[in-house]
């Protein structure tokens, strides 16, 4: 007789994996800490407990998280059926009733055969792969027990415990009128973007950003602080010229323009394969994301900076799915151990959603022993975060949904609305195309 799919943590990216596999009449053992165990972010004892925003972003396809929304309805996302039915007024986006959106998922999965629910927190994660099949869902704040275990596994010393990501733009909207290739003395291979700044255009830039609004960071996220990853407002605030010996350091380069050094200079690093994404080298901040918006394209050559991910800095366990997971979130050195969440570095609701799905259905393909994988077209958005989080990427952190990780168009379209639209049709085609195999 065979044995169940564990899974392990029953939040968003748990319950739909749940649901999935339940729905192909393979029993599931479904393991949830609470109420046993709460994390310092949950209160709750319902499943899916959702505790930053109630919002599940806009519904429209020309918007990255309304693609994968779409997405998602087409492969019967029991977590999007559940966020209709229990949806508030919000103009075009999809926000719900907190509580009454926990309740309807726990009771649909309470509710079926196939699924048993086990309230306790699980430590011995080695037990559970000898048995059979895993799906680890634990999300961005895993029990310290659970996550040296994981660390054992996936032998690594840590977890990334904290985020301290800098914003990542498209390299579209940089102007390169400004921008220049360069590395620091000439050495290296030029692989670097920079924006040169004069000390008018420091001094203004930085005097935004000291006086920018931050983020409130909840109280277990404020005890602990690393030097190497500061925000960069912080360490702008010790005083005029900090960044300017730090992440803005000058020395080595020459403005093209000019012929001369400047007297400040942001580098943007490539953060795709693709090369159409960059981030901002040393930015990772806790301001908040209109404030991002606003100070960060006062850098000469962002004025038009199109931001497919703010910088962020709170605690959230993830592992360097990067180098670890295939598209189909397996560990790449055991087929029978999946990841699913935003511990496998997609953030967001939605996109811890679609992670919990691409696994499931990669986890029944496995318990069958039909040698198939599930693996969705880059073209969809769906299986872009999953090329995304499984790409080899020495700087990887977590990214959500954005339509700068999809395939670039054969040809450059201004529009931006008329350019997601494209990019929309052609997911959606995809997806049709893909379901019908």
């Amino acid at each position: 007789m065979k044995q169940e799919i564990t899974i392990i943590g029953g939040g968003l990216a748990g319950c739909e994996a749940a649901y999935q596999i339940a729905k192909r009449k393979i029993p599931v053992k479904l393991y949830e800490m609470k109420p046993v165990k709460f994390s310092p972010a949950h209160s709750n004892q319902n499943l899916a407990e959702i505790v930053c925003s109630n919002s599940f972003k806009t519904d429209a396809i020309t918007n990255a998280c309304g693609l994968l929304k779409e997405e998602l309805r087409m492969l019967d996302s029991l977590l999007i059926q559940c966020a209709d039915a229990t949806k508030v007024p919000a103009g075009q986006a999809l926000a719900v009733d907190r509580e009454k959106f926990s309740e309807l998922v726990t009771q649909k999965i309470e509710e079926n055969p196939y699924i048993e629910v086990i309230h306790e927190e699980v430590t011995n994660l080695e037990e559970k792969i000898q048995e059979g099949i895993v799906i680890v869902a634990t999300g961005p704040l895993t029990s310290d027990g659970l996550a040296k275990e994981i660390s054992n596994i996936i032998r690594q010393d840590r977890l990334y415990f904290y985020d301290a990501a800098a914003p990542i733009i498209t390299k579209e909207s940089i102007n390169l009128d400004i921008a220049f290739y360069a590395d620091r003395y000439g050495k290296g291979d030029s692989s670097y973007l920079n924006l040169p700044m004069n000390e008018q255009e420091y001094t203004t830039f930085y005097h935004e950003l000291i006086q920018a609004e931050v983020v409130n960071l909840h109280e277990f996220e404020k005890r602990e602080i690393f030097e190497g990853c500061m925000p960069v407002e912080v360490m702008a605030k010790r005083g005029i010229d900090t960044l300017r010996f730090g992440p803005l350091k000058p020395v080595g380069f020459t403005d093209p323009r000019t012929g001369n050094r400047p007297h400040a200079i942001v580098q943007l690093r490539q953060d795709n394969a693709e090369g159409t994404l960059y981030n901002l080298v040393g930015f990772q901040t806790n301001l908040k994301f209109a404030e991002q918006n606003r100070v960060f394209r006062l850098i000469p050559g962002l004025e038009n900076a199109d931001f497919v991910k703010y910088g962020v800095m709170h605690r959230n366990t993830f592992i360097n799915a990067s180098e670890l997971l295939e598209p189909t979130y397996q560990l790449k050195n055991n087929p029978n151990l999946f990841f699913a969440g935003q511990i496998t570095g997609v953030e967001g609701y939605v996109e811890s959603i679609s992670s919990g799905m691409v696994a499931s259905l990669n986890a029944i393909e496995q318990y069958r022993n039909t040698k198939k994988q599930m693996i969705f077209s880059n073209k969809t958005m769906i299986g872009a975060l999953a090329s995304y989080i499984s790409t080899p990427n020495e700087k990887f952190q977590p990214m959500n949904a954005n339509f700068g990780i999809l395939p670039s168009l054969p040809q450059r379209i201004k529009d931006k609305r008329l350019k997601y639209q494209q990019l929309a049709d052609i997911a959606i085609e995809e997806m049709k195309r893909q379901i019908s195999l």
